[in-house]
């Protein structure tokens, strides 16, 4: 409109502004007659495929129902025939948001914490299907310094070797720890409200010297660190990630862990982890000998009838003598299983590489009968009871068979 009035008043004809900006000489004239800015003609108000249902679609949403495809279903049985879009839209502004509350941020001294969970990872099995590991995560609240360790049972005996395994890559122990209330750590509360401790747990902690503290209930915020952790292993790490089995998983992810996630330069501390972490090693609480979390790192199995210990999913001979349901020790390291009876190593296989395998000892049942499994008796010796017997010559037998 405003280029066809100055090329009129440049006095150019009726023709040529029709030429020069592609429009008929009527339109041309009729906008000279109104040179007002064109308005579109009013329409009448379009009638919403929801506007019948929409005392419904509030009702249910105020009595809780925010589902939209449940939301749909009912409309569809009420001659609903519009799409499912428009009823998103229709109730995303009816949807109550909880007001987000206010996180205080709780700074700690280099030493101080450590924050611990375990996050949830699936993958694609090779036999078809969806299967899922447990990233055990590790993180120093001053440093950032990260590990992750990927395990198949998220259990007592696997929680209690990670933080081990995880204090080994530090090169310290913290103070003290933040869990949440999982079972693996706080079993419940007492009538006064007193948490009651996973023992076995708690006693890991007390050989070691950490401090076991708790969350606050139903505030992931207040260990947002470990948190943000898992998110990162998920978002950074796993995607794409490809594995033969869980130990090559794990040397992937340690490698990940020096390469990746600990040289980067950390969003809040603005340094990289392992530099902070060198300053932080110094003040973290040194390692106890091995032997005094060896009873931590083993978990209780129990011999079944055919002398096999089942461990993860796999199968281990116990050399003979053994007696079914009798208590075994297995000790997991790197690609190794160790079956031990009290502090008596009794035999050391490869780690098993699919499920259901069985490895068995040579002298698995060499005290048992092959024909019905009875235990082998020994043969007993016989004692002889000294007996005077009287020596006579050859001639008396011999008159004797003469008469």
């Amino acid at each position: 409109m405003k280029q066809l009035l100055e090329l009129h008043g440049a006095g150019a004809s009726i023709r040529s502004i029709a030429i020069t900006l592609s429009i008929s000489r009527n339109t041309v004239r009729k906008y000279l007659r109104t040179p007002e800015l064109p308005h579109a003609a009013p329409r009448s108000p379009r009638r919403s495929k929801l506007e019948p249902y929409a005392a419904h679609i509030q009702q249910r949403v105020a009595g809780g129902i925010k589902n939209c495809h449940v939301l749909l279903r009912e409309l569809r049985a009420r001659g609903y025939a519009g799409g499912y879009t428009i009823l998103k839209d229709f109730v995303q502004p009816l949807r109550r948001r909880p007001p987000v509350q206010g996180t205080m941020r709780f700074e700690t001294a280099p030493g101080e914490q450590a924050q611990v969970d375990f996050g949830s990872c699936a993958y694609a099995a090779p036999t078809g299907g969806t299967r899922r590991v447990w990233a055990f995560t590790m993180v120093l609240s001053w440093s950032r310094m990260l590990y992750v360790e990927f395990v198949r049972r998220a259990d007592t005996s696997t929680f209690v070797r990670c933080h081990w395994h995880a204090f080994e890559y530090f090169g310290g122990i913290p103070q003290r720890c933040l869990y949440d209330r999982t079972k693996l750590v706080v079993l419940g509360t007492d009538a006064a409200g007193a948490p009651l401790w996973n023992e076995r747990f708690l006693d890991f902690s007390l050989r070691l010297g950490v401090e076991a503290t708790l969350c606050h209930a139903y505030r992931p915020q207040s260990k947002g660190r470990v948190e943000s952790s898992i998110k990162y292993v998920k978002g950074n790490f796993w995607p794409g990630i490809q594995f033969t089995d869980l130990e090559d998983l794990n040397r992937q992810g340690r490698a990940w862990c020096d390469t990746v996630a600990n040289v980067r330069l950390h969003g809040t501390t603005q340094e990289r982890p392992v530099d902070r972490w060198e300053r932080e090693r110094p003040v973290l609480h040194g390692l106890p000998t091995p032997d005094r979390v060896q009873p931590f790192l083993c978990e209780e199995r129990r011999v079944g009838r055919d002398g096999y210990v089942q461990w993860d999913g796999a199968w281990y001979g116990l050399p003979w003598p053994w007696r079914p349901g009798q208590g075994i020790s297995v000790q997991a390291t790197d690609g190794l299983v160790e079956l031990w009876d009290g502090s008596a190593r009794r035999a050391v296989y490869p780690r098993g590489t699919r499920p259901r395998q069985r490895q068995t000892h040579p002298q698995q049942w060499a005290g048992l009968a092959p024909h019905d499994g009875r235990p082998r008796l020994e043969p007993r010796g016989v004692q002889l009871v000294d007996v005077d017997i009287e020596r006579r010559p050859l001639t008396v037998y011999a008159a004797l068979l003469g008469e």
